[in-house]
């Protein structure tokens, strides 16, 4: 290998973006790799995403994982310049104070971030500078995986069974030698500047003893799944009081740990103990989704705001505000859902069994339009992410590639007491509910007077009346796919 020489000619910039960490990132490598002195930045740009500008949840989560980022970069020798506006203006005048010609940055793969990488490279261009993209947020770039017609999978399963005898790609870090900070500290705001935490009122005040966002603590998680809960995660993530899944969406999202890191990780442990095959196999089979999801997006980048499948445009959404707002303050009446629901609010995330059980009970049981679920989670949630919110909502509602047959409609309740038979999920987020007796917590209209009264429970006071029957609801919902069918 050649050693690069070093020297204190212009910087190279490099643009931080969805990719969060310093390890395991081939644009950042690469800006290394010229042997020129690299210069960290970090843009927040509220206005290129239009609509999809950052929720609530995912602005908490960016506060915290840029403070993770600056100190980790400070402590390699450098800095993380902080600038709020148009990447296109901030970047040329970066290039222009300090003399660079190419900036750096990791592919994103969401509509208004490709169109923003086109306008961005020819902005930068007719001024001298190049912009150079990398992967390192996904397995496997979109455009890569075709079926044998040449043209986009739709369906998951093939999709899946192509990627898996693809290569995924190895990033290895330069030495530490070979890498060097630009010395140049152009003026920077302060995290605090950038306004991202919620103040009045401040809807998070326990979230930091909840998550670790940045590197380090998507690292921690890692280890800490592969220690333990990788053992059950076959059957043990469907049931959501017992803590069997891994936890790093969030951190796969803002880009804090690789996705082939998980991966290699993964498959390591699978050579090594030939008894986590099943639990392996489900749970790269999850990366997999994630996966999915962004070809679909690329492919096909109206996916959050149109039907995949055409003829649910004219789907009959007749569920109203009240509807919607019951549910979003976990008030249906439907113990499941309203955990679920409070989880969301209290924590920022929710288990995705119940998400499923939650987004159902929305589209089908209220007949509340998908587009509205998926801005509420766009939201609340700190993985929030818009390839994986639109497939996912999609394809509960039945619209979407791949997607569940319409007139599969989960029963809430037969949902709860299959998977929290013992209610330790539902007596966590609904403490009002917590005396009653298993027989009923999952179904508390079915409880005699007697054992309500016994429980503390006051139907329609300290927890609602169900704001619709699912028999009812299940009807209705059919009718109107079958209405939608005929017209």
């Amino acid at each position: 290998m050649t050693q690069p020489q070093f020297n204190t000619a212009s910087p190279v910039i490099y643009w931080f973006r969805q990719d969060l960490r310093l390890d395991d990132l081939p644009g950042l490598n690469a800006a290394f790799a010229t042997g020129r002195p690299v210069l960290a930045c970090y843009i927040l740009d509220d206005d290129s995403p239009g609509d999809w500008a950052l929720g609530g949840a995912s602005r908490w989560w960016l506060h915290h994982s840029l403070t993770s980022l600056a100190v980790d970069v400070e402590k390699r020798g450098g800095q993380l310049h902080l600038s709020r506006g148009r990447p296109d203006t901030i970047l040329a005048q970066l290039a222009d104070s300090t003399g660079a010609d190419l900036v750096c940055c990791s592919r994103q793969y969401e509509p208004w971030a490709r169109l923003l990488e086109e306008q961005l490279h020819d902005a930068l261009l007719s001024t001298g500078v190049k912009l150079k993209r990398y992967s390192g947020s996904l397995l496997w770039e979109p455009e890569s995986i075709k079926n044998k017609a040449g043209t986009p999978f739709k369906v998951f399963t093939p999709f899946w069974r192509k990627c898996r005898v693809l290569p995924v790609t190895e990033t290895s870090n330069p030495r530490a030698e070979f890498v060097t900070w630009s010395t140049y500290k152009p003026s920077s705001l302060r995290i605090e500047d950038l306004e991202l935490l919620p103040v009045t009122p401040n809807w998070a005040p326990s979230w930091e003893q909840l998550w670790q966002p940045g590197e380090r603590g998507a690292v921690r998680k890692l280890k800490a799944f592969m220690r333990g809960a990788i053992a059950q995660y076959d059957k043990g993530r469907n049931y959501p009081a017992r803590g069997a899944t891994s936890g790093l969406s969030p951190h796969l999202h803002f880009g804090e740990i690789a996705p082939h890191r998980i991966f290699r990780a993964v498959r390591e442990a699978e050579l090594a103990n030939p008894e986590l095959d099943n639990e392996a196999e489900k749970f790269l089979s999850e990366l997999g989704w994630r996966e999915f999801s962004h070809h679909l997006l690329f492919h096909f980048p109206t996916m959050p705001t149109h039907a995949f499948k055409s003829d649910f445009a004219a789907f009959p959404w007749v569920g109203g505000v009240d509807a919607l707002t019951a549910w979003q303050q976990g008030k249906t009446g439907y113990p499941i859902v309203d955990a679920g629901m409070r989880e969301l609010w209290q924590t920022g995330y929710m288990h995705n069994r119940v998400r499923m059980v939650a987004a159902s009970f929305l589209c089908k049981h209220l007949l509340v339009d998908w587009r509205s679920g998926q801005r509420w989670f766009w939201d609340t949630l700190v993985d929030a992410d818009l390839a994986n919110n639109a497939c996912g909502w999609q394809w509960v509602a039945g619209s979407g590639a791949d997607a569940s047959p319409y007139f599969r409609i989960f029963n809430p309740t037969t949902q709860a007491q299959k998977f929290d038979g013992d209610g330790d999920y539902l007596r966590r987020w609904l403490p009002e509910l917590a005396a009653l007796p298993n027989k009923f917590l999952h179904q508390p209209l079915s409880a005699p007077i007697g054992v309500l009264n016994d429980a503390g429970v006051i139907l329609g006071e300290t927890y609602p009346f169900p704001i619709v029957d699912h028999r009812d609801a299940r009807g209705a919902a059919l009718a109107a796919y079958a209405d939608m069918k005929s017209g």
